[in-house]
């Protein structure tokens, strides 16, 4: 059998740098603020979404991304913590949507300090890996210094 392609080993490079930098964020927002990394990212979306705070759900499954199934447990867990509400769509009653609460936007930007703290924490000692630092490198570069994109 033939060793791996170059496209291969970057794909596994790239696993392994999501894999280390999701475990070290899943644990210092858990730790610091109780949310997990779907949490932090489900209001992150909503709170920088270009529609005052709120998103349709299938709009949200989209942006995190994850199943609609599963962002509809996620809201359900973050509207009984109180980050968010969910209403009907006023035009189309099967249509769902999130808002992020006051509540919400507090905690999401208490929360993003400790996210990019840990995003360059993480980046920043995964660059000593050889197999990672050509990709380190270019997430270093593709820093915005505009904030997240809007939804």
């Amino acid at each position: 059998m033939e060793l791996p392609s170059g496209l291969e080993r970057r794909w596994q490079a790239l696993r392994h740098l999501e894999a280390a930098v999701q475990e070290a964020l899943d644990r210092a927002l858990q730790n610091e603020h109780g949310l997990s990394v779907s949490e932090y990212t489900a209001l992150a979306a909503l709170a920088y979404s270009d529609d005052d705070g709120h998103l349709r759900q299938q709009v949200l499954a989209e942006a995190i991304p994850l199943r609609q199934s599963s962002v509809s447990r996620l809201v359900a867990r973050l509207e009984r913590m109180g980050l968010t509400e969910r209403f009907h769509c006023p035009t189309d009653r099967r249509g769902v949507y999130t808002q992020i609460t006051d509540r919400g936007r507090d905690v999401v930007t208490a929360a993003r300090a400790t996210y990019v703290g840990v995003l360059q924490q993480a980046l920043a000692e995964l660059s000593g890996d050889r197999r990672l630092a050509a990709l380190v490198e270019q997430l270093h570069r593709d820093t915005d210094p505009a904030g997240p994109p809007r939804v």
